[in-house]
Parts: C-alpha cells; sequence; structure tokens
C-alpha cells in the first residue's frame, strides 16, 4: 500500500472563508500561560495600586514630619535665644514685641516671661486677664514645668483643643523662665496645600490603572466568552458532521493545499498529524476508476463554480469509502484566494442499498417471468410495472407493447383479448371495494384460467391468471370419486356392526387381563415375602459362620495347626460377609418392591455425609493407590433420610472406587442450584459403553465387560440407589464414556427454612426396618 494510506493525515484549520472555525491551541504551554496572565495582569495591577497609594501615603507622612522636626527646632532655638536676649531688669511686654517683629512668618507665635513661680509676667500677643500662670494656658498636666529646659520643643494640646509646638527655656541667674508657644495649624498650611495636590494626582492615577485594569478584565472576559463559544460550535459542527456521517472541505486552489475536518478524517480512520494535506497526499487516495483531483481542478481553473461527485477514497484500514462531494468556489475576503468549500458524505450505505435493490430487482423479474402464471402489476394510475412472458402470449403482446409506464388502455389496445366461453364467479368482492376478487373463465381452445385480482397497499391492483384445466380435469374424476365412496360408506357401515362385536370381545380379554395381572401381583408379593423371610433366615446361620470364621481366623482359642487353616478360615469369613451383602440387597430390593420402606426426611450436613461415606472407601483407595477429593460449598444441606443418604452416599462411592482402576481419581462434589441440591460423583475407572447406560439401575444387572467380571456383585446397588433417589423426590443420571470416566449426579430437594428447623430422628427408619446402615459393596 502507497505510504499515503498508511499514513495518518491531520488538518487543522484557522479560518474557512468568511466562516470563522474554531481552532485550538498549538501548544498546550502557550494556553497555560495565557490563562495565568489572565488572572495575573490584575493581580499585578492591584498590587501596582496598592504599593503606589501607600509610597504616596508615606511620602505626604514624611513632609509633615519633616515640618514638624524643622519647627521643632526653630522655636527650641527662638525660646534659647530669647532667654539670652531678655535681662532680669527688663521683663515688659515691649521687651518681647521687640523680640518678635510683625512677619508672616511665623503666624499665631507667643512668647511668655516666666517668673520663678511660675507666674506670666508679660505675655506677647498679650493673654486674656484671667490667664496668669502657665498652667492655666498650657494645661493642669503640662510636662514643660517640671522638665524644664530638658523637655526641648514638645507637641501639647491646649485647653481650648489647639495643637502647639512648646518649649522653656531658663533665664539667666534664675530670674524665671522664657516659654515659646507656636501654633501647629499655621505651619500645616502649606503642607495640606501640596498633600492635596498629591491625593489628587494619585487618585487620577488610580482611575486610571483602575480603567485599563477593568478593560483588560472584560477584554480576557471576552476573549474567554469568545474561545469557550468557538468550542462549543466546533464541538457542535464536528458532532452534527460526525453524526451526519459527513466530513468538511476547504481546498486552497492557490496554495495546493486542503483541510479535512475531524469528522473527514474519523470518516476515514485516520488521525490529525499536520495542519494541512497535500494536493498529491489527498490524490493518492481516490480510486482511479474514479478520476483524479487533477481534472477537477482544471474544470474549476475553467470558471466551474460548483461541484458534485460521487468517488471513492481509500481508508486507513485498506478499504474504499463511497463519498459525494458537493462544494461551491468562494473567494477569500483576506487574501483573495480561491477555496472550494464543501461536505464530502459517506454514501457507502446507499451505493450498496442501490445494488442490493437493484440484484432484488432483477431476481424479482426473474421470479415472476420463471411462474407458471400470467403475472401482471398496476399502479395506481392505471400504469404498466411490471408483467411476464406468459400475460404478454395470453394477450398477443409484444415486449414493446408491454414496457414499463405505458397506460391499461394502451396496453389493452395493442394487444388481443382472449375469447372467453363462459365464467365462473368465485367469493369475493369487487375492486372498487378495495379487497379482491376470483373468478374462473373457460376458453373457447378448452382451457380453464383462474384470475385472481387484488388491490395492493399503495393503490394499485396485481392480476394472476392460473391455468387450473389439470384442477378441472381432476375435480371431475373427483366428482367420479365421490360416488365410489358413497358406495364405500355402505360397506363400511355393514364393517361397523362387525367391529361392535369384536369390542364386546375385547372388554371379555380386557377382564380376564385385569384377573391375570391381580394374580401376578399376589405372587409377586408373595415372592417379595419369600425373599425377606428366606434372607432373614439365611442372615442368622451366616451370622454364625462368619462369627466362628473370624475366631479361628485369629486363633481366639489357639492355634490350629497348618497355616493354610487360617487361609480357609478368612476365604470362609470373606465368602460369609459377600453372601451376606447380597441377602441384605435381595432383602432391601424385596422392601422397596414392596413399598415397606418409610423415609424420614431431615436437613443433614453435606459435608458430615460425604465424610462418613468417604471413610467406608478410605482403606481401599489407599491401597489401590486412588485419589479421592471433595468439593463441598460451606453451608450446604442435605433434605434426606440420614440412613439412606448413607447408603446411597456409600454405593455410589463404593462402585467409583471399585470401577477405577489403580493411581484413578474419585471425586465428590455438591452444589446449591435453584430449588434442589446436585451431588455428583465423578471417577476416571473404566466407563460404560453407551448402549449398557439405559439398561443401569434394573435389578441383577451388570454391565458385561472384563473389568466387571473381575469383581463380585449382585447388580442390585443402583437399582437400590435409584430407588432411594426417588423416594426422596429426586432423581438419578449417569454419564459414562469407555476408558475417560462416569460422572453420576444425584439430584434432591432443598431443604427449606422450615425443615432445617424441625428435628429429625435419631436414626432413619431404614435401620428401623431391618435395614443395615452402611453398604459394603456393591456391583454396577
Amino acid at each position: 500500500m502507497p505510504e499515503a494510506a498508511s499514513a495518518s493525515f491531520s488538518a487543522r484549520a484557522e479560518s474557512s472563508l468568511a466562516v470563522s472555525w474554531p481552532m485550538r491551541v498549538r501548544d498546550p504551554r502557550l494556553g497555560l500561560v495565557e490563562r495565568w496572565l489572565r488572572y495575573a495582569v490584575p493581580g499585578i495591577l492591584a498590587v501596582f495600586l496598592a504599593c503606589l497609594v501607600g509610597l504616596a501615603a508615606l511620602h505626604i507622612q514624611g513632609q509633615r514630619a519633616e515640618i514638624l522636626a524643622g519647627a521643632k527646632a526653630e522655636v527650641e532655638g527662638f525660646a534659647r535665644l530669647a532667654a539670652r536676649a531678655i535681662t532680669p531688669a527688663g521683663g515688659r511686654a515691649s521687651d518681647l514685641r521687640s523680640l518678635m517683629p510683625e512677619s508672616e512668618r511665623h503666624p499665631g507665635r507667643r512668647l511668655l516671661l516666666l517668673r520663678p513661680d511660675t507666674r506670666i509676667a508679660a505675655s506677647h500677643p498679650p493673654l486674656p486677664a484671667d490667664a496668669t500662670t502657665l498652667a492655666q494656658v498650657l494645661g493642669e498636666s503640662e510636662p514643660l514645668s517640671g522638665l524644664g529646659e530638658r523637655a526641648g520643643a514638645m507637641a501639647l494640646d491646649l485647653p481650648g483643643g489647639e495643637s502647639v509646638l512648646a518649649a522653656i527655656h531658663s533665664l539667666p541667674d534664675g530670674a524665671g523662665q522664657v516659654a515659646v508657644l507656636q501654633p501647629i495649624e499655621p505651619l500645616m498650611r502649606g503642607w495640606s496645600a501640596r498633600a492635596r495636590d498629591q491625593i489628587v494626582l494619585v487618585a487620577a492615577a488610580i482611575l486610571v490603572i483602575v480603567g485599563v485594569g477593568l478593560a483588560y478584565g472584560l477584554q480576557s472576559r471576552q476573549a474567554t466568552r469568545a474561545d469557550r463559544a468557538r468550542e462549543q460550535i466546533r464541538g457542535r459542527l464536528e458532532t452534527a458532521l460526525r453524526r451526519g456521517a459527513c466530513g468538511l472541505w476547504d481546498w486552497d486552489i492557490a496554495r495546493g493545499r486542503i483541510y479535512w475536518s475531524d469528522s473527514m478524517y474519523a470518516l476515514l480512520g485516520y488521525q490529525r498529524q499536520h495542519e494541512y494535506l497535500s494536493f498529491g497526499a489527498v490524490n493518492a487516495l481516490v480510486h482511479p476508476d474514479d478520476g483524479d483531483l487533477y481534472s477537477l481542478a482544471r474544470g474549476l481553473a475553467a470558471a466551474q463554480t460548483c461541484v458534485d461527485h460521487a468517488f471513492r477514497m481509500r481508508g486507513a484500514d485498506g478499504a474504499y469509502v463511497w463519498l459525494r462531494a458537493r462544494a461551491e468556489v468562494m473567494a477569500d475576503a483576506t487574501d483573495g484566494g480561491r477555496h472550494l468549500v464543501g461536505i464530502a458524505t459517506d454514501i457507502t450505505e446507499q451505493r450498496a442499498l442501490e445494488e442490493t435493490n437493484a440484484a432484488s430487482d432483477m431476481r424479482l423479474r426473474d421470479a415472476v417471468e420463471a411462474i407458471s402464471e400470467a403475472f401482471v402489476l398496476w399502479d395506481t394510475g392505471n400504469r404498466l410495472v411490471l408483467c411476464n412472458s406468459k400475460f404478454r402470449h395470453l394477450h398477443a403482446l409484444s415486449p414493446e407493447d408491454a414496457q414499463s409506464g405505458r397506460s391499461y388502455l394502451d396496453v389493452m389496445g395493442r394487444g388481443v383479448l382472449p375469447q372467453i366461453r363462459r365464467e365462473s364467479p368465485e367469493a369475493g368482492l369487487a375492486l372498487a371495494d378495495m379487497a379482491a376478487r376470483t373468478f374462473e373463465a373457460e376458453l373457447t381452445d378448452g382451457r380453464w384460467l383462474q384470475i385472481s385480482e387484488r388491490r395492493t397497499k399503495d393503490g394499485g391492483y396485481v392480476s394472476v391468471g392460473t391455468d387450473i384445466t389439470s384442477l378441472k380435469r381432476h375435480q371431475e374424476q373427483l366428482q367420479a370419486s365421490e360416488r365410489e365412496l358413497i358406495e364405500t360408506v355402505k360397506d363400511l357401515k355393514r364393517s361397523r356392526r362387525t367391529l361392535e362385536l369384536q369390542t364386546q370381545q375385547l372388554a371379555d380379554l380386557a377382564e380376564r387381563y385385569l384377573d391375570q395381572k391381580a394374580a401376578a401381583e399376589a405372587a409377586s408379593q408373595a415372592k417379595s415375602e419369600f425373599l425377606a423371610n428366606m434372607s432373614h433366615e439365611l442372615r442368622t446361620p451366616l451370622n454364625a459362620i462368619i462369627g466362628f470364621a473370624d475366631v479361628m481366623e485369629n486363633a481366639v482359642l489357639g492355634p490350629l495347626g497348618t497355616p493354610r487353616y487360617t487361609e480357609y478360615c478368612r476365604d470362609i469369613r470373606e465368602s460369609g460377609s459377600h453372601l451376606l451383602s447380597m441377602i441384605d440387597d435381595i432383602l432391601n430390593m424385596a422392601r422397596l418392591e414392596a413399598r415397606r420402606v418409610r423415609l424420614n426426611p431431615r436437613a443433614i450436613c453435606a459435608t458430615a455425609a460425604v465424610g462418613s461415606a468417604l471413610g467406608l472407601v478410605e482403606a481401599a483407595a489407599r491401597e489401590k493407590g486412588i485419589t479421592v477429593g471433595v468439593d463441598v460449598q460451606p453451608g450446604i444441606d442435605l433434605l434426606a433420610d440420614p440412613s439412606a443418604m448413607q447408603q446411597i452416599l456409600a454405593n455410589l462411592v463404593q462402585n467409583a472406587v471399585k470401577f477405577t482402576p489403580a493411581g484413578g481419581r474419585v471425586a465428590v462434589r455438591v452444589r446449591r442450584a435453584g430449588a434442589s441440591t446436585h451431588l455428583f460423583v465423578e471417577d476416571s475407572g473404566i466407563g460404560i459403553p453407551r448402549a449398557d447406560l439405559a439398561r443401569l439401575g434394573r435389578p441383577f444387572t451388570q454391565v458385561e465387560a472384563q473389568m466387571t467380571r473381575s469383581h463380585k456383585g449382585s447388580g442390585l446397588g443402583l437399582a437400590i440407589t435409584r430407588s432411594m433417589v426417588e423416594l426422596h423426590g429426586g432423581s438419578l443420571r449417569i454419564r459414562s464414556e469407555q476408558s475417560v470416566g462416569t460422572v453420576v449426579l444425584v439430584r434432591l430437594p432443598a431443604p427449606v427454612p422450615e425443615q432445617k428447623d424441625r428435628p429429625g430422628p435419631a436414626a432413619g427408619s431404614l435401620r428401623d426396618s431391618g435395614r443395615p446402615g452402611t453398604r459394603r459393596s456393591v456391583a454396577a
């Protein structure tokens, strides 16, 4: 396959002519940086504004502190100079006035001359008459009187609420003190004006920056919404194209590159890798029998503006996909280039459907032509749709006369209607009633036609003419046969009387059969009782024989002499035990046939029942090297009579061990299956022929094979087991394959909660009826 077919193509258009195609971010890292900047720029502007306001506040506060510091130094220096300039003999108000010339530099400054007892001797400007002490001017808690010159210039609040800078300095020789009071408010007038101007400038800058930040935020939000809208539009457009099995094309004719939408790539099974596809890469995918893009480009160069073309393109899997491209040439508003923009629709199914319809139509025409009846189909406008050669032959029409689309009058006018001798109408409605009608017509040449006309669902009708000449012949023969049948019926009536006599004889025979059946049942009952009595009579001497043979074998009363006597005693004991086992089987079978066995089913633990049965064959399995497996689901109980369940499991397990060769496998599984409990006994023994499976379970039946002939057994084990299971309301099934193994399925009803909680008898009724609770050996 060419590289163009195996490679994965990719394209992403930033715009498709005048329609903005939602594009995706080229690099995910750039998108991450862009999203980070959208949130970081407003934060940076906020931090800048906070820094600007903080620096302006610090600058204004620093200017105020600088003014106050200069004023303090000036007030303190002025107080020191005034103390030196005032003589002790002076101290008049005129002297203070001379020290403070009138000027606008120190508005509101006041100079006080204090006596040693802190009373005010003079002041300039003058104080109110009631202010005679420094405490009255500065307040009772003023610290200047106590600190004196050490206090320097201090900021104080006067009793009237005015803030002043105050400094005090002592006169030479302790003649008093000089105090200077400078109001702060006049000093701050220039600072307040400058601070106000700076606040206005900062506020203007803040407004500008906040405006820029809001504009940026609005633009960023608008861009985010636009990106989200583009992604939504792109997703919806891609979804619509994908669901419509369409793909978008944008062919930049001047640059020779083609853009495909995601749905176009999905349509062909390719993956995106590059922004645009080359003209040659796309042309290589077009089927050679459907033309190429070069001829299309030549047509576009010749002023062709619209394209509607069906062709095949090779998909990623190598299969060709039928596409129908509908496009139009448009001019790009940005660069003036010509673009062929349109969509390509997957018409593979439509093409396949057209081919299927064509094949079906051909098969329908062949089938209509092959039928032996004259067939014609008319549409709702009484125009011919379809007819076969039999119809044309009947009406003497040529194939040209019976062309599809001709009206009924035109077709019938070109042909010849057949001559009808007579008509025989049958049950039916007229065609005007939208139903059907059927009638028979005899032609002049002796042929009979059955004509059936029926309305179709679309309003047309179909007519079928069947040649029933042979049927009419048969009808005449049937009429003759009917007369013969009447005579036969008369003969049957005579035979009926003979059959009634025979029926009476059969009734007598049935009555005698019932009498014989009752006698047979009585004989069977007597047989069962005889077997039971005989078994009881035989068990008593057998027990003695087995007991004395065991005593002699074990030399309880002393040695017998020759060791061969011990072997003879062992043979006597084993033969007696085997005979006793067979007698037990015969006795149980007789009781089962006589319906004298009663069961007391109760819920018993499946694990304990299986373990007890396996204990009986543990020694035999170990001797033969057989692996015995147990798989019982926890918590499963069996609804059964304990003694009967013990006998069932013992029979099945002993059979499995007995007929499994050395080194084999025996498995016991118990499963819950709905309202039943399934017990499986599997072995890898010799198996049972398929033809002998149906005979198993019958009394005294054994499978004749080399293996079974080498083992002892009465053939009653499976019969007793099957009867026991059926008495419990269950069933027993056997599946086996020779040389593979055997699977025995015992299906028992599952115990319900009432039966689980109900206490059962200590021992099963089988033991009470005389049957030993444990099986020893059973032959299949």
